[in-house]
């Protein structure tokens, strides 16, 4: 992917900077959220038991529902706990032939899922002993893995605690 050249990044950094003045507020002046969170992502998956088997046997995020999609007959929509209450959630759509997605506008770029350190280490060797490619460690960046799932979905593993991002807490 081309990257942009430095008198464009210095653009572009200038231009991060006056929108982070204009919008991001201090925690004292930052109203409450009218969210209490991510109930759940639905995603797309060209195979229900594939899915399982990485998001469940490797990952060790438990399955906790599979049922017909109420808005597709024949569609699967099950569930997988990412603790703190929410759920990854993914529908199959049999029949459509729909085509692999494409990083571009409109995607998710990955998802971002907390664990704890021991457990990042834990997931660390069990991709390294399965073979599964990851970045992250590599590009000086310990507290990330980012690999793909079987259908090409980014996935973050990051052992920060949730609102800690760029060696800040976001919310104190």
């Amino acid at each position: 992917m081309p990257q942009p050249d430095e008198q464009e990044r210095a653009r572009l950094a200038e231009r991060r900077a006056e929108l982070k003045k204009r919008y991001v507020k201090a925690v004292a002046d930052r109203p409450a959220s009218n969210a209490r969170g991510i109930h759940h992502c639905a995603l797309i998956c060209s195979d229900v038991e594939q899915t399982i088997q990485f998001y469940d046997g490797l990952l060790g995020f438990p399955l906790v529902e599979l049922t017909e999609n109420r808005d597709y007959p024949g569609s699967s929509h099950f569930f997988f706990d990412l603790g703190n209450s929410t759920l990854l959630g993914f529908f199959d759509f049999p029949g459509l032939g729909l085509q692999p997605a494409e990083e571009r506008i409109g995607t998710v770029q990955h998802i971002a899922i907390a664990v704890p350190p021991d457990k990042h280490e834990q997931l660390r060797k069990k991709l390294d002993d399965n073979n599964i490619p990851y970045d992250g460690p590599q590009r000086g960046i310990p507290e990330s893995l980012y690999l793909r799932d079987p259908d090409g979905i980014g996935i973050e593993l990051l052992s920060d605690e949730l609102m800690y991002f760029g060696g800040a807490y976001l919310d104190r």
